[in-house]
């Protein structure tokens, strides 16, 4: 987007977007609860389509989903992708077609709204600066997870600043082990033009999701996790 174009969006984003996104927010989350308590994950996962796809129009954000052969839907994966924008997760959720658990800190469940409405979805919150508390939070969600939901690790554990893929750290990976979920790589490009780490520099633009091939991972694998672990980098920083 040319300078006269960015500054032309500002008024419309603060008028418009944020605006509609914070209600939007308020209320489809406040429906999500009610929906989770009273039915399932997977009914209120409609609502959390429905918010994710609203996010992506006001903006606009056009969002392009390669490798769709490469999956099927109504299957489980553990979802792992790199993470360069909060844009990410309304693109991934609305757009990529599978029952989408999501890990994230702990902090975020405090959030009014927002936290109950992800508990009812079947977030996984963890402890970032207990490693132990996070493994049996994810070893509890395990139990609770349904045969049609996965879940997804941005697996950096947190934002590029760059737009270049960091290192991994091994909590997706030995979830897919312990469970014997296929790891799904996705690679999300684009994304950190759209709205940079830590700034509400926000523009309408296009976003690929390049969706890779499954990946299994047995038990018998665990002397080579980190080789694993450093080709499903490699393989995700390929297609930026």
């Amino acid at each position: 987007m040319n300078t006269f174009l960015k500054i032309a969006y500002q008024p419309y984003k603060w008028l418009i977007v944020i605006p509609f996104v914070l209600l939007i927010t308020m209320v489809l989350g406040l429906i999500c609860i009610v929906v989770g308590f009273i039915f399932s994950q997977d009914a209120a996962d409609i609502l959390a389509i429905t918010w994710s796809r609203l996010c992506c129009a006001i903006t606009p954000l056009r969002v392009v989903i390669r490798g769709k052969k490469n999956y099927r839907h109504h299957h489980s994966y553990v979802v792992v992708a790199n993470h360069q924008s909060l844009a990410d997760i309304p693109m991934i959720h609305g757009f990529i077609g599978l029952k989408i658990k999501w890990v994230m800190k702990k902090e975020l469940r405090k959030i009014p709204v927002f936290g109950p409405a992800c508990h009812q979805l079947g977030c996984i919150f963890i402890d970032r600066s207990n490693r132990k508390s996070a493994v049996r939070s994810i070893q509890a969600a395990k139990k609770k997870l349904s045969q049609k939901a996965s879940v997804l690790f941005f697996a950096e554990g947190t934002r590029s600043k760059d737009g270049k893929v960091m290192p991994f750290k091994k909590g997706a990976f030995i979830f897919a082990m312990e469970t014997g979920v296929p790891i799904l790589p996705i690679t999300v490009r684009n994304s950190f033009k759209i709205l940079p780490a830590n700034s509400f520099d926000l523009t309408p633009g296009s976003v690929e999701i390049i969706v890779h091939r499954p990946i299994f991972i047995a038990n018998h694998d665990a002397d080579r996790l980190d080789e694993i672990i450093e080709n499903t980098r490699q393989t995700i920083s390929s297609a930026l």
